[in-house]
């Protein structure tokens, strides 16, 4: 980095980078509110290239959630089925693509889930909710006992198979081997054999439009190699008979075998539209839940909260910002300025940085940010400190700005390093708010070593080469 020409290139570079990953934020935040929904209405690019907010500045929905352990088979342990569930959770969200959500462990078995942006907590709910139980069971051909069942259902004006398994008289009338089921499609209540196959047997599952009619959707299912073997047995032992494809007690369809099916795949029809199909892809896709969970507590941040926090945030910034940068040109003059613009340069770039990689910026990476300021700051006072003690014993400036850098760079990446480490164990360790505090202050710690010893010398080196620094006081 000796070289004058290659740090202006690298800086050019940066700020222009910078500039240009900011400005679809710079353009969001520009918009009308009708704007913004418009865009967010067509998709526009821009929306997925501007800084991501977290919960307490976007707003979105928080849930507690409690794994019910009485549903737990014997042989797993409630730890376990938490820990599982959490990754079940986290699985599902990535693949709906939310961006940045907080899925812990709090306690023996509860699960907090905060989801930035999300303004539809109904769907997250059911996203979250599903236990995804998926199962393939033959239709019973005995309309005789089905009948008896429906009829006993009608004359106790029952409308639900869960609740006629409550009813003794009910029960009796089911063959041993059997049991009933709610169907999606016109509320029938069928009789079904025990499930041929499951969904542990499944490794993908995906939305697809329909070739004939009008394309509605539908999803398709891959099994592995086991599974595709049972499901081929299965429909070539059953032809003409109903195959029912269960999801957590409720028959999506139930279409005829027409034929032996041997390349383990299969469609779950119904009355889908896209977000209904994505959503069953999604909770068959990511597993199921090891049992059932219970949402005990759910708040949602309106975004009004979020545009107060980052007012009162950006207000308060910008006037311990505007008071630093006052101090450093009142007390440190010219030199006091060029530290003025790698201070800003810092904040700048930091930005750029955040909104390409698309982390989330939150209330706690503000205080981040603060405290990666600070650091700036303190590393230029080091090093305006140094040359002038170099000053004061008589050197010229050059000799003098060159000396401070030498003498201030060992203490300065001493107290970014210690800082840098405490900052990666609290992204390695940390959840949520630490994350968010420990992101920012890790790229914040990086950028100011570089704006603080690179960006201020090719100042001064500038300045010096067009003799324009000698007529300045430093």
């Amino acid at each position: 980095m000796n070289k004058l020409g290659f740090r202006t290139v690298v800086t050019a570079l940066l700020i222009i980078l910078s500039g240009y990953f900011l400005f679809p934020t710079f353009e969001w935040y520009r918009m009308s509110d009708d704007e913004k929904a418009q865009a967010e209405k067509s998709k526009d690019p821009i929306i997925g290239k501007t800084l991501n907010l977290g919960l307490d500045l976007r707003g979105g929905t928080h849930l507690l959630l409690e794994v019910d352990a009485s549903k737990l088979d014997e042989t797993v342990s409630v730890k376990d089925a938490v820990d599982r569930a959490v990754e079940v959770i986290r699985n599902r969200i990535d693949q709906f693509g939310v961006a940045e959500p907080l899925i812990a462990k709090q306690g023996d078995r509860w699960i907090v889930v905060q989801l930035p942006g999300i303004k539809d907590p109904a769907r997250a709910k059911e996203l979250i909710g599903k236990t995804a139980l998926l199962e393939f069971c033959l239709v019973s051909t005995d309309n005789d006992a089905l009948n008896k069942i429906q009829d006993k259902m009608r004359e106790k004006d029952l409308s639900k198979a869960e609740e006629a398994l409550n009813d003794e008289e009910i029960k009796a009338l089911i063959p041993e081997g059997y049991f009933i089921a709610d169907s999606k499609e016109d509320s029938r209540v069928y009789l079904l054999k025990e499930a041929s196959l499951t969904g542990a047997y499944l490794v993908n599952a995906k939305v697809e439009l329909a070739t004939g009619g009008f394309g509605y959707p539908h999803v398709s299912l891959e099994f592995n190699k086991d599974g595709g073997k049972i499901f081929a047995d299965v429909t070539g032992a059953n032809i003409d008979r109903n195959l029912a494809i269960v999801l957590d007690g409720i028959v999506q369809s139930a279409p005829v075998i027409r034929s032996r099916i041997p390349d383990g795949r299969a469609i779950i029809e119904g009355n889908f539209n896209a977000d209904d199909a994505k959503l069953l892809a999604t909770v068959l896709r990511a597993g199921a839940l090891p049992a059932p969970v219970k949402i005990i507590e759910e708040r949602t941040v309106g975004p009004s909260l979020g545009d107060d926090s980052i007012k009162k945030g950006f207000s308060s910034a910008l006037i311990g910002v505007g008071i630093v940068l006052l101090f450093m040109l009142i007390y440190y003059g010219f030199s006091g300025l060029i530290a003025d613009i790698a201070l800003l340069l810092n904040f700048f770039i930091l930005m750029g940085i955040m909104s390409y990689f698309q982390f989330t910026l939150t209330l706690p990476g503000i205080a981040g940010i603060a405290l990666t300021l600070a650091m700036a700051v303190d590393a230029n006072v080091l090093i305006l400190e140094r040359i002038r003690e170099e000053l004061n014993i008589g050197k010229t400036a050059r000799v003098a700005v060159d000396a401070g850098y030498d003498k201030a760079f060992v203490t300065i990446f001493d107290s970014n390093v210690t800082t840098l480490i405490a900052a990666v164990f609290l992204f390695q360790f940390g959840t949520g708010p630490i994350k968010g505090f420990a992101v920012t202050l890790t790229i914040g710690l990086c950028i100011s070593m570089f704006t603080a010893i690179v960006v201020t010398k090719l100042i001064y080196d500038f300045l010096f080469k067009e003799s324009f620094i000698n007529k300045i006081k430093l």
